[in-house]
């Protein structure tokens, strides 16, 4: 989700390589194309052989800011729907449903003059062939196995025994500001382990994400699935903006608590339900006794847009500096 608005904005370079626009330019796109996006909407939803009234169904995986966001990248740098998938949290057929959406939009508004020559889908950008244009964005993390000596002691030799290369290995995790070709910059070499161990697991014991600065996000293969987790886990930012796509449910409230045990001191909902969120973190993790040794504010923010939100958690003081993250559920 690296290239969704409210990260992206966080680097104004970056986002002008990658969209053309500035970000207040951008703003102003969005802003020109509302009106339209709601229209067609619904008139989508509205047609004939829908089976399902208006309201019903699910709601977009991206806001409108981000659609319009995506389509834009998608013009300026034409990657494979695979990779707008991934950079956006969303499978590769909900990309291609929000190009095929919001393109006529831009053409209707004589935007679409935006757009560079399209390579040809056989030359579409791959994940690494972006990246390297934007390194600012994310380190990418890969990982290896080495072949050592077999250990004398039967238990030792077992630990560092890995089923996938039938022989004795360590392990070693390596991270890159940019990945095109064999140029990459090293930013990190982790301590190396025991062959078998998990890729994810490695990157846990490293602390790596503990120690990226502030806006920079890491990317895996699959093998790190579940970077995202980590990442919020290992986080020290004071200030939560949790964006709600799909609604409250309690098993969210293990989340909720793990606020807590960070020591936050703001958090502030937007989106589905944001002001029942709101109130399930005052009732189920403060307490209604407020004898809590901080003091939490709690804020919901209905109607409004996450970039908003994220601007007033910016602006919201506390005693000591803090960063904003924003996490999705």
């Amino acid at each position: 989700m690296i290239f969704r608005y409210h990260h992206v904005r966080q680097h104004p370079r970056v986002f002008q390589a990658v969209t053309g626009l500035r970000l207040n330019e951008f703003d102003q796109l969005v802003s020109e194309l509302l009106s339209a996006y709601a229209e067609a909407d619904h008139k989508r939803l509205d047609r004939k052989d829908r089976q399902r009234a208006i309201g019903g169904g699910r709601d977009h995986e991206l806001d409108v800011r981000d659609q319009i966001l995506l389509t834009v990248v998608w013009l300026r740098k034409y990657p494979t729907q695979e990779v707008l998938g991934y950079l956006y949290g969303v499978s590769d057929t909900t990309a291609g449903r929000v190009i095929k959406r919001v393109l006529p939009l831009l053409e209707a508004a004589g935007r679409d003059t935006m757009r560079l020559p399209d390579p040809g889908r056989k030359n579409r950008r791959s994940l690494p062939d972006l990246l390297a244009d934007t390194p600012e964005l994310a380190v990418v993390i890969d990982t290896f196995e080495q072949r050592v000596q077999r250990h004398k002691d039967r238990d030792e030799a077992d630990q560092h025994y890995s089923g996938k290369k039938r022989q004795n290995t360590l392990k070693s995790q390596i991270a890159v500001n940019e990945f095109n070709g064999f140029n990459g910059l090293f930013v990190d070499v982790a301590d190396s382990v025991p062959g078998p161990t998990a890729d994810i697991k490695l990157l846990e014991k490293s602390d790596l994400l503990n120690r990226l600065p502030s806006g920079l996000g890491a990317i895996g293969d699959l093998a790190h699935t579940g970077i995202d987790k980590l990442h919020r886990k290992m986080s020290t930012a004071r200030k939560i903006v949790l964006v709600s796509n799909s609604g409250y449910d309690p098993s969210h409230d293990d989340l909720l608590r793990s606020f807590i045990d960070r020591k936050i001191e703001l958090f502030c909902a937007v989106g589905r339900q944001c002001e029942v969120w709101e109130a399930i973190m005052d009732a189920v993790v403060v307490g209604p006794a407020g004898d809590f040794p901080w003091h939490v504010t709690t804020t919901s923010h209905p109607g409004e847009t996450v970039a908003d939100v994220v601007t007033f958690a910016e602006s919201f003081s506390l005693d000591k500096p803090s960063e904003v993250e924003v996490i999705e559920v």
